[in-house]
């Protein structure tokens, strides 16, 4: 195994990884890590890729994005809303100005990415 798909694969799982902490802390972006987990096992992993697509949490949504299909209006509102509950939860805990401006350049970001999203 040549050393690029080895470099692949540890970034890969430390995407997922990631990822998967995203899904419990607001700051940390689930999808566009899974994406790039998905990304890395295509890369390098025919069967981790197979694995991560068969996965019952992630599968549907990197399928759905692959084929330009969207996500549900509900994902989309769940998202937005868990996104800025949290950021309001961490500007109010922080009470730094530049950290709260930090936070709401992020989650404006990630708002006009998700909501330009197409839906179903």
């Amino acid at each position: 195994m040549s050393v690029k798909k080895i470099l692949f694969i540890v970034l890969g799982f430390l995407s997922l990884l990631l990822g998967v902490v995203g899904i419990f802390l607001p700051v940390l972006p689930t999808t566009p890590l899974v994406l790039l987990a998905a990304f890395c096992f295509a890369k390098s992993n025919q069967r981790l890729e197979a694995w991560l697509l068969r996965n019952r949490l992630f599968g549907p949504f990197i399928e759905n994005y692959r084929t330009k299909k969207g996500i549900s209006v509900r994902h989309k509102v769940g998202t937005l809303v868990f996104l800025w509950v949290g950021l309001i939860i961490s500007m109010l805990v922080v009470k730094n100005g530049w950290i709260i401006l930090l936070l709401f350049v992020i989650g404006a970001g990630v708002s006009t990415h998700v909501l330009m999203l197409k839906h179903f």
